[in-house]
């Protein structure tokens, strides 16, 4: 058998489907009006031919009548198609989001005429919501951005897609430098994967700073996001925890106070009344000076209760514009075991509670220059002990400096010392807790009720170095309008 021909059928191969041939809708409309017109021009054309005219006019009677055939079947296509066109070139602006383009010729009671009415109405509502959506997009950026709370959004692969100005303040970067990269890369994976409403802390913050995180999830374009919103609460927590110790400062002296009235009471009369009844010298000379002591050490705890009521009933901070410069000079003199420096710094009023800003100075100069007196002593040991053995080892002068830099809206002073440094700063807040033999662990946090109530902050850095800093931060503005709540204990 010879081979099929080309295109031919062959048995058991399946044949691709054909294309079924389509003409234009154009095309179309031209041809049914050629059509619709060709009754009348084959009764117009055998009208010209069965005249007894000459060949020459008959044929020129024919092109002309089909020239005009070829006119209206053109003019008809053009009213038909032209709408169709430009509304199609309306609705194609609109998928574009081009709402500037109207259809013409809209009008009632015209089946076009309405489909152009529609069209328009149409293109008016999409160009109304469109200003809404970008009214409303704008607003939300601007609440966002307005936002003192850091929030940051994540989409499933953890990259993060949008940051506010209090998530860049948070992370110490732009939003250009954050922006694509991944939550692990900048330190937020722990509040990605956390429940909501739960505390996290963060490693680029304090360490005693906590955070609250809110999570939630969104969709944005079908794609599925995450919602993080972190509240520092570490203020918050501080407060409940300073209230919970001002309410047991409250009990403790009260009962306490109570207690040493009564003896002390009782120690003073019998120590003016034990001459008559005890004859014997020597043992009339021990209980006096049992009973003295008696009375001293009620008066050495009534005054050491004192010093942590006033944890319990400091008053609220009385604010006036106050030099900067003239506290930290007065500070600094009052120390006499060593010598304060005074770095020079921008002069600067402060509107702050003179009084209250000058014993929180006093409580942090005492303590730096307890440390660095502390290794001076240190240093003195070391160098008794070598020069026994023949070395000589050089003793570090004990150091204490003060100094203090201003921004566009804060103040920061801080006082340094090249002592030992503190194992665990995060404690030295901590009420009733010390380190030192005789201290009584109510100055640092009598320090930071002071420098909170007037809307700042405090912290306890270890020195690279060595020793400690701490910077104290305060509002270069501080009002009456803008001053916080402190409400006074007891």
């Amino acid at each position: 058998m010879g081979s099929s021909p080309r295109g031919s059928f062959r048995p058991g191969v399946r044949q691709p489907p054909r294309k079924r041939v389509r003409l234009l809708y154009e095309r179309r409309i031209s041809l049914f009006s050629l059509l619709v017109a060709l009754p009348g021009m084959f009764v117009g054309g055998l009208f010209i031919v069965v005249q007894p005219w000459t060949v020459e006019s008959k044929c020129a009677l024919l092109f002309a009548e089909l020239f005009v055939w070829w006119l209206l079947a053109m003019a008809l296509q053009e009213q038909t198609t032209r709408p169709l066109q430009t509304l199609a070139n309306v609705i194609a602006a609109l998928r574009e989001e081009d709402y500037s383009f109207r259809a013409r010729g809209a009008a009632a009671e015209d089946v076009l005429g309405e489909l152009s009415l529609e069209v328009n109405s149409l293109a008016d509502l999409l160009a109304d919501q469109r200003i809404l959506s970008i009214e409303a997009t704008a607003l939300l950026r601007r609440v966002v951005e307005e936002i003192d709370a850091p929030l940051f959004t994540f989409d499933p692969d953890q990259i993060l897609r949008l940051v506010n100005s209090a998530g860049e303040r948070l992370m110490q970067q732009p939003s250009v430098r954050l922006l694509g990269r991944t939550a692990e890369e900048i330190g937020l994976a722990r509040c990605v994967t956390a429940e909501s409403e739960t505390l996290v802390q963060l490693p680029f913050q304090t360490p005693n700073a906590r955070w609250m995180v809110r999570r939630s999830s969104f969709r944005q374009k079908g794609v599925p996001h995450t919602l993080i919103v972190l509240s520092d609460v570490s203020r918050a927590l501080r407060e409940e925890e300073r209230s919970a110790w001002q309410r047991l400062i409250r009990v403790l002296g009260h009962e306490l106070n109570n207690s040493l009235t009564p003896i002390k009471s009782i120690a003073g009369s019998l120590s003016s009344q034990i001459g008559n009844a005890i004859a014997d010298a020597g043992q009339r000379q021990d209980f006096k000076r049992g009973l003295e002591i008696i009375e001293t050490r009620a008066d050495n705890l009534n005054r050491f209760l004192q010093a942590y009521r006033q944890l319990a009933q400091m008053p609220p901070p009385a604010l006036r514009k106050t030099s900067l410069a003239t506290i930290v000079e007065r500070v600094a003199g009052l120390e006499t075991r060593l010598k304060v420096q005074v770095a020079p710094g921008p002069t600067i009023e402060l509107n702050v509670d003179p009084d209250q800003l000058e014993q929180m100075m006093i409580n942090l100069v005492r303590n730096a220059v307890e440390a660095a007196l502390e290794l001076g002593r240190a240093a003195g040991v070391r160098a008794n002990q070598s020069n026994e053995g023949g070395a000589v080892v050089p003793a570090e002068e004990p150091l204490v400096v003060i100094h203090w830099s201003t921004s566009e809206k804060d103040l920061v002073l801080t006082i340094e010392d090249n002592g030992p440094g503190l194992l665990n700063p995060s404690n030295a807040f901590i009420p009733f807790y010390t380190t030192k033999p005789a201290g009584s662990g109510i100055g640092l946090a009598l320090s930071r009720q002071i420098v909170e109530a007037h809307g700042g902050s405090i912290e306890l850095l270890n020195r690279l170095e060595r020793g400690c800093q701490a910077r104290v931060t305060l509002p270069r503005f501080l009002g009456a309008e803008t001053q916080p709540d402190v409400q006074p204990g007891g």
